[in-house]
Order: structure tokens, then C-alpha cells, then sequence
């Protein structure tokens, strides 16, 4: 009874509001999904559902063609002639009979390859033939889980706000957009959001955007996280091979299927089916998939690309007119699938733009885009909701304001504000999501616990606050207070704060912190305390090199205009040398010991590299993103960058000596950073900064400019743009003028994805070169190569490089084994 009313619902509200609805099968009956469905010789068109249902708005009763095309079958053109509302039309399509009759067969070299060869010649061409336009533009997403588990890792999952029954599956995300898009090549590109729809959350806004679904394989590659290469790229012939499987015709022009097939199925690429129109030489269809190796996202099991072209007569070219993306996915015991759909409509190739149709917005919102009714998404909405689609509508929309309520908001709080037995000592949080605050202990038993030798053996324990003001927290209020002690060191340090987080446009931002703290002479805190732990326990190695520091700061940040974003601090600083208080070792070493605490003079365990005493210090960063891209929100500003520019970070810093004068400074430091996507070349990113000191000869070493080093052999970050791998912490800070600078090129399977039996393996070949020039004196340089994406199933979270130094006549050498994952710990 359930799903005929369900049913029943769902034909009424197509009826009720479209114009030509009907059913699209193939001929056994079975629904056929994603069938472009066009008024003939327009752009007028829609897409069907998952189960076959489409509805094609007209807005008069007259003769119609309307024109059914999807890949496989043959195009179906039925003439209509409507005289009521609605009227009803099912088609049924037969598969297309590709035929090779027509096909002069070559004995040396399948047909194929000259039609390649021929979309290869005219790709640019194809890539820019389309100046400019504007279109609407509809997109659907969504994700579906399958028996995901009560826990994972240890951590409660939940429900996700009921969108899972009792088998623990359903869909857990389900959103629409209705938008107007615009471009000018080269890649003026602009959004406007009419309509935005999120299942169960009449606040929310999608995020599926037009931007995101521009695929085009008449580029080179297609950026999917790796750059993958297109079937029609200049150096296609390299990565695949082509068979002809058949022609048809499509009205008066001959389409070619071709089938494609990787020639390394470890390489970035693709495999399945296009479809080209022959003497255009133009792309009629796309079937592709690629893996989730190929893309370098292990958890994706699969992605299923679907183009569909219609010709344009007036610009002689064949234009998209829908896409559909396919994957799965799976890790940690959650196994699902979802779908992006995109309908393009109402193409307009010679529009009126002005200078100023197009600025670094490149998505906006109409007012009231997420208050849309039901009766204008059912009059609106070009592809039908499938049964599953309309139920989790149905659902979530009759649930959400029982959700929001204050009676089931505090009965879930209710469940998980349980204290428990070891609460005490792992901590423990309070929420009370109605007034919207949140209270956290953080216990003193946690992965915080570490060892050096100044505290030895030292963890935290803390009290946070944290209040937020609207359901998507954009402004919110954060307090937390914080007690470190040292078993060793037997000292017990205080040190709190307070946030204030205005908006998510221009993200203002206030804060106060004060407190006593063991910090690392360099800022940075280049040695995690997971690794020194290790390394001075384990190998009686001591990296971590500490002083006191007892402050009052204050802090203020802020976008002030698109692509400036400053951050300032002041503050009062009282500096205090430590020593070491304990040289407990687990495993000792005849022929290491512990070092001071002196990272200047290692041996020296009675003088300290620092005197006692005040300084008050203020920075002032300006981050410069040029020509930064963003998306508005109506709740927030997204900044996307520019790929095409370097960002640029300018510092001032200054000290004022409140105890001794000799410690007046000021700094002057800047860097520039980019990442640069080459294809399927890989990525090549560079890091380069310098800086000068005014009136530095004398100041503290804790104001000197420290720079990463890393004497552990272990690496903790993604890329290593920023660390010197094999350069001791503290032996080349400095108070005078310099420059470092790092390159590193990922290759991204461009050479080991083409050597039989490595590229089984889905390693990526790194390779770095990093210097630091120290004033006048000779620089240090450090050159390495190593795999990346190393890694067990799913997971790869390791890298292992070689790295040579090269300084004052000197050379080493060193493994660095690269555990990206303790990047997220630390």
C-alpha cells in the first residue's frame, strides 16, 4: 500500500505539472536511463530518471518532434501533436545495429586509427571553436551507503540525521541546483544559482555546480584529483589502442564507435567507448570509466563517465547537452555508490556580454535560492525524481522539523552526554544542541602524552567552551583553558584563550591568549612530539629543544578585500631558558647520549643558548592571492585561488626589548608558492622565501629565523616543500639576510606507470631539490628522489625518498621514510 501511494504521488505530481511525460524502455520492456529527450531543431529538452520517467516542458498545443537519443540505442524522432495537457508519450528504443559494411578494412592498421588521428588534428580547434554562450543548466547528486557500521575506528557514526533505515543503508546526501551559466574563452566562467535544493535541510544550500561538471575531453587531460589522459589527446596513441566497432547513422551524419583500451591499465586512463562523427571529427558521445588507482583515490572503486552531443547546425558544431558520473566506493567497511547528473538547456551562442559579465565571481545565489516550493521544483525540475529519490524527499523534509525540535535535539544529546567509567581520565564532552553550545573536558589520558628531556614524561588536561550562533556555525564564540605538567620537570603550566569568529565572508576573527607554555625555539615546532618520543626513547636521540615562554597576546585577522587577507599579532613575551631535569631512555645507547638543551652548543649542559628576559613583539602578515576565484554563498565566501598565479605571503615582525634594548629588532620576510598542474606530467610545486633583519646583531636566539630541519629520518608531510630532510634543527639560524628555496616534481605515474610490472605497483617518482643561502656564505643544498602513494590496499599514506646534502665541501646521505598520516595526528 506504501509504494502504490508512493507511486501514486509520484505520477501525480509529473502529471500535474509537466506538459509531455511518459516512459523511455528498451524493447523487453526494461526502463532506459539518462535519455536526452529534445524538442527537434532547440535546445528545449530534458534528461529522463533512473527509472525511465522523463517530462519535457512545452508551453503550447501544436505539432512537436520530439527526438530521443542515448548511446547504444538508435534515435528515435516521434511526431506529436498536442491538443491537451499533459500529454502522455512512451518510447520504446531499439539497440543501436552498428554495422562495418560500409568500412574499407586495411590489413595493417585497424579503421580507428585514422579517425583518431583525424579528431586529434582538429581537437584544439573543436576545444575553442565555441567562443562564447550561455545556457541553464541542472544538476542532481546523490550518495548512497550500504550497511555501514555502528562504528568505525572506534568512533560512534550515527544515523546521519535518519537517513539510514534498519539495515544501516540509504541515501545520505541528495541535492538539486537550477542555475544560469556564462562563458567566454579562454575560461571566463560564471554561475548564478536560481535554485538550490538539500534533502532534509531547508537551510542548506548544494554544492553542485556547473564548474564542477565541466569535463571536457577535448582537453589534454581531465583533472580528477590525477590528470587522466584523454582518448583524443595529442599524445593518445602513447597510452591506448583503438578498434572500430561499428557505424550508424544519426540522420545524415555517420558516427563511428570506437572502442579504447589502455595499453598499461595502470596508467592515468581511460577505457570503454566514444563515439565520433565522422568528417566533423567531433565527439557524438562518451562512455568512459576509469579507477580509483588511476585517480589516485584508493576508496573509489569505480567512475563511470556518460557524454551525450547534440549538432547545433548554426554554430556547426555538436554540443553537450548532459553528463552523468557514475562511482563506488568503499573503506573502513562502508561500501556505497551515487551519481551526478548535468542537463544543459537553452544554449545561447551569441550572447551580449559586456566587460563586466565576468569578474573572480565565479558562483552566486539569487536571494531566496534555497526557499523554492515543491510546486516550483515539480514545474521546474527538468529530469524526474526516481521513487528512491522522492521517498528520501518524502522522509527527511517530514522529519526535519522534529529534528530541529528541542524534545528530540536534547533526547540525542541525552544519549551522548552519558559520562562514562573512564570519562575522567579520556575525557568527556556536554552539548546542548538547541541553545547551540557545546562544553569539553579533555582528559589527561590521551595521545598528547609524549616525553623529552626538559618535562620527560608530560600530557595536558583541559576545559573548552564552544557556542555557535546558526546551524551552519559561521560566527561562533570558542573559550578553552589548559593545564600541561612534566613529571621531571615538576611543573605545573597554565595557558587559555578566547575566539571570537564574526562570518564565513570575510571571516573577522578576534582572539586573546595568554598562559605559560614549553615551547620549541623555532616557531614552527618542526619535531612532532610523537617522533621525538620515539627517537629519545627508543635511539637516546633529543631533538626537541625547549624554553619557557609566559605571554599575552592578541590576535585579529580578516579578508579585507578579495584575495588580501591579513593577520596580525601583539603580544607580551617573557622568555626563560630550560634545562634538562631527566635522562631516562628505554632502550640505551653505548654509543649515543642525550644532548643538552642547548641547541646551539649540544655539550654545554650548564649555559643556556638564551637569558631571561621581556620583549614585546608584534607581526603583521599579508597573504595576497592575485586574481583569487570564489564562490558566494548566501552564509559564506569560498575563495578558490588562481591556478595561474603564485601566492604570495609578506611578513613585518617586530620586537621591542622590555628588559634590554639590545633585543630591538624588526624583520622583513616574504615567500612565494605555487602548485602547477603539467598534465599527465604530474605536478611541479616550488616554495620559495627570504627575508632581512634590521638591527638583529644582537638579539634573542628564540627572534633568530630557524628554519625545518629534520634529523629524525622520519617525514611527517605531504610534500616536503618546506623542510630541509637532512639539515640539523638549529645549526644554520640566523639573524642576518637570507633565502631558501624548494622544488619538488610528483610525477604522478608519467614514468613508473609505463614500466611492465613497477606500474602494477601505483607508485608515484618524486623528485626535490632544496637550498638555503645564508648572507654571503656558501649555500646549503640538498637534492632527493623517492616513491610516493606507497601503501597496503586503500590505504597509502607512505613515502620513501633518498636524499644528498651538499655544504661547505661536505656530502651525506639518508633514507627519509615519509609517514604522511602522522601529518593528521600531529
Amino acid at each position: 500500500m506504501k509504494k502504490l501511494l508512493l507511486l501514486t504521488f509520484f505520477l501525480f505530481t509529473i502529471i500535474a505539472q509537466a506538459q509531455i511525460v511518459g516512459k523511455v524502455t528498451d524493447t523487453q520492456g526494461e526502463p532506459l536511463p539518462f535519455v536526452n529527450i529534445y524538442l527537434d531543431g532547440s535546445y528545449t529538452g530534458t534528461t529522463s530518471n533512473n527509472d525511465g520517467n522523463f517530462q519535457l516542458e512545452v508551453s503550447e498545443k501544436k505539432s512537436y518532434t520530439v527526438v530521443f537519443q542515448f548511446l547504444g540505442y538508435t534515435t528515435a524522432r516521434k511526431e506529436v501533436t498536442v491538443s491537451s495537457f499533459p500529454h502522455i508519450l512512451n518510447v520504446s528504443l531499439k539497440e543501436e545495429s552498428v554495422s562495418l559494411d560500409e568500412v574499407v578494412i586495411s590489413n595493417t592498421e585497424d579503421p580507428a586509427y585514422r579517425i583518431i588521428r583525424e579528431t586529434i588534428a582538429k581537437r584544439k580547434e573543436n576545444l575553442e571553436k565555441i567562443a562564447a554562450y550561455s545556457a541553464d543548466f541542472y544538476s542532481r547528486g546523490l550518495w548512497r551507503v550500504e550497511d555501514i557500521p555502528e562504528k568505525i575506528l572506534g568512533q560512534e557514526v550515527g544515523d546521519f540525521d535518519g537517513a539510514l533505515d534498519s539495515t544501516r543503508s540509504g541515501i545520505i546526501y541528495l541535492s538539486e541546483t537550477i542555475s544560469k551559466i556564462s562563458y567566454q574563452r579562454p575560461d571566463d566562467f560564471k554561475e548564478k544559482i536560481i535554485a538550490s535544493k538539500v534533502s532534509g535541510n531547508d537551510n542548506g544550500f548544494s554544492f553542485n555546480s556547473a564548474q564542477d561538471a565541466n569535463f571536457s575531453f577535448y582537453e589534454n587531460t581531465i583533472d580528477l584529483n590525477a590528470a587522466i589522459v584523454s582518448p583524443i589527446a595529442n599524445n593518445a596513441f602513447n597510452y591506448y589502442t583503438y578498434k572500430l566497432d561499428g557505424v550508424f547513422y544519426e540522420g545524415a551524419k555517420l558516427i563511428n564507435k570506437i572502442k579504447v583500451t589502455p595499453k598499461r591499465p595502470k596508467d592515468r586512463v581511460w577505457e570503454g567507448s566514444i563515439y565520433i562523427a565522422e568528417d566533423d571529427w567531433q565527439l557524438y558521445g562518451v562512455e568512459l570509466k576509469t579507477t580509483g588507482a588511476a585517480i589516485q583515490i584508493p576508496f573509489i572503486s569505480k567512475l563511470i563517465f556518460k557524454q551525450n552531443f547534440k549538432f547545433d547546425e548554426a554554430s556547426d558544431h555538436w554540443i553537450k547537452i548532459s553528463q552523468t558520473i557514475d562511482f563506488g566506493f568503499g573503506l573502513f567497511g562502508v561500501t556505497g555508490d551515487g551519481r551526478f547528473i548535468a542537463v544543459y538547456s537553452n544554449y545561447d551562442f551569441n550572447p551580449e556580454f559586456s566587460k563586466r559579465s565576468f569578474t573572480n565571481e565565479v558562483l552566486s545565489f539569487e536571494a531566496e535560492a534555497n526557499k523554492k516550493d515543491s510546486l516550483f521544483w515539480k514545474g521546474t525540475r527538468p529530469v524526474p525524481l526516481t521513487n528512491e529519490e522522492l521517498n528520501d524527499y518524502i522522509k527527511k523534509d517530514s522529519i526535519q522539523e522534529l529534528r530541529k525540535s528541542k524534545t528530540y535535539l536534547d533526547s540525542i544529546d541525552g544519549v551522548s552526554n552519558k559520562f562514562g567509567l573512564l570519562s575522567v581520565a579520556t575525557g568527556y564532552s556536554y552539548k546542548n544542541s538547541y541553545e547551540k553550545w557545546r562544553v569539553s573536558y579533555d582528559g589527561p589520558v590521551s595521545p598528547d602524552i609524549s616525553y623529552n628531556t626538559v618535562q620527560g614524561w608530560n600530557g595536558k588536561a583541559g576545559l573548552s567552551y564552544f557556542k555557535w550562533y546558526d546551524d551552519n556555525q559561521t560566527k561562533w564564540i570558542s573559550a578553552n583553558v589548559q593545564a600541561t605538567y612534566g613529571i621531571a620537570e615538576d611543573r605545573l603550566r597554565f595557558s587559555g584563550g578566547i575566539t571570537k569568529n564574526f562570518n564565513r565572508t570575510n571571516r573577522l576573527r578576534l582572539s586573546i591568549t595568554a598562559g605559560s607554555e614549553a615551547v620549541q625555539f623555532n616557531a614552527l615546532q618542526p619535531i612532532s612530539p610523537l617522533v621525538n618520543t620515539v627517537s629519545s626513547l627508543f635511539f637516546e636521540r633529543n631533538y626537541m629543544k625547549l624554553y619557557e615562554l609566559n605571554y599575552a597576546r592578541f590576535g585579529y585577522s580578516q579578508e579585507l578585500f578579495n584575495g588580501l587577507r591579513i593577520f596580525t599579532s601583539t603580544g607580551y613575551e617573557e622568555r626563560k631558558p630550560l634545562f634538562n631535569n631527566t635522562d631516562y631512555v628505554t632502550i640505551p645507547n653505548d654509543d649515543v647520549t642525550y644532548t643538552s638543551n642547548n641547541p646551539v652548543e649540544p655539550d654545554n649542559f650548564d649555559t643556556a643558548v638564551i637569558d631571561a628576559h621581556d620583549i614585546i613583539k608584534t607581526s603583521v602578515t599579508a597573504n595576497i592571492t592575485f586574481a583569487q576565484k570564489y564562490m558566494s554563498y548566501p552564509d559564506g565566501k569560498f575563495n578558490l585561488g588562481n591556478e595561474k598565479y603564485p601566492a604570495l605571503s609578506v611578513t613585518f615582525e617586530n620586537g621591542l626589548g622590555a628588559s634590554n634594548s639590545d633585543y630591538n629588532y624588526s624583520q622583513l620576510r616574504a615567500g612565494l608558492r605555487q602548485a602547477i598542474d603539467i598534465g599527465n606530467k604530474g605536478q611541479f610545486i616550488y616554495n620559495l622565501k627570504g627575508g632581512t633583519f634590521f638591527h638583529g646583531d644582537n638579539i634573542s636566539f628564540v627572534d633568530y629565523q630557524h628554519f625545518n630541519g629534520n634529523q629524525t629520518r622520519i617525514g611527517t608531510s605531504p610534500n616536503y616543500t618546506n623542510v630541509f630532510n637532512l639539515l640539523p634543527y638549529y645549526s644554520l639560524s640566523t639573524n642576518k639576510s637570507y633565502f631558501e628555496g624548494h622544488v619538488e616534481h610528483d610525477f604522478r605515474g608519467w614514468i613508473l606507470g609505463k614500466i611492465p610490472g613497477v606500474n602494477q605497483l601505483n607508485f608515484n617518482l618524486v623528485a626535490g631539490a632544496h637550498t638555503l643561502l645564508i648572507d654571503s656564505n656558501k649555500p646549503y643544498s640538498e637534492v632527493s628522489i623517492g616513491l610516493d602513494n606507497i601503501g597496503f590496499g586503500k590505504l597509502r599514506l607512505l613515502r620513501l625518498d633518498y636524499v644528498r646534502s651538499y655544504y661547505n665541501g661536505e656530502s651525506e646521505g639518508a633514507f627519509i621514510f615519509g609517514l604522511k598520516f602522522l601529518g593528521f595526528i600531529n
